[in-house]
């Protein structure tokens, strides 16, 4: 898989939409909505594609400055194309899903961190990361024309989903883009991703993203 620089689509597959994820002849049957969901990584995305990809002209948009670690954004950017790579082959006669890359952006999410970098993971630096990729997200739905928006973050079981929520429909207010209201980590969607993560071999990271996270994560594993 080639890689890109960022701010630059990447088709998966060479007859499917970049935006929508839709196959050719797709217009002969009932449209489905479209929806752009914020992918943070590939395990993360699996259970939430698998979820969502019969029901919705699915696309998945990667933005995630809090990755300030930029091998380790391209190695997450890269494994979640793995994934996408092999779910829209295994089910190319079915439905697929598209992908969008975001810029790279790191330095913008520092600036609106640091003043919170004694903060506990879960608190309100979190929250910042939280609506920092998730108003991008709705603004490039916006952008795109789509119904939806939405994000892989609430498969995770350290993710408050009532803030996810809360700032969904705050944004969905906003932008006039509806907000997808699924929690992805019910109906063991945390427990589907390990497993799709195995079936694929996905790399799985052990922390969320940010430098703060490693810390805490290196932390948690000395004491």
């Amino acid at each position: 898989m080639e890689k890109t620089a960022g701010c630059m689509p990447v088709i998966i597959g060479d007859d499917i939409s970049v935006t929508s994820g839709e196959l050719p002849g797709a217009a002969l049957l009932p449209k489905k909505p479209s929806v752009l969901m914020h992918a943070c990584c590939g395990p993360c995305s699996t259970s939430c594609v698998e979820r969502t990809a019969p029901d919705y002209a699915l696309t998945l948009y990667y933005y995630n400055p809090n990755i300030t670690d930029r091998e380790e954004y391209y190695l997450r950017r890269d494994t979640l194309l793995q994934f996408l790579e092999a779910f829209n082959e295994e089910h190319k006669d079915m439905y697929t899903a598209g992908y969008l890359e975001g810029a790279y952006e790191p330095e913008r999410y520092i600036d609106k961190v640091m003043p919170l970098a004694d903060e506990p993971e879960g608190g309100r630096r979190c929250d910042i990361c939280f609506a920092l990729r998730l108003a991008e997200t709705a603004r490039k739905a916006k952008e795109l024309g789509m119904d939806y928006f939405t994000t892989t973050m609430s498969v995770s079981p350290h993710k408050n989903y009532e803030k996810i929520r809360t700032l969904g429909l705050e944004l969905e207010e906003e932008t006039g883009v509806k907000f997808l209201d699924i929690d992805f980590k019910k109906k063991n969607g945390f427990g589907r991703s390990v497993e799709l993560s195995k079936k694929y071999g996905l790399y799985r990271q052990n922390f969320c993203g940010c430098d703060f996270a490693r810390y805490a994560a290196v932390k948690r594993k000395r004491d």
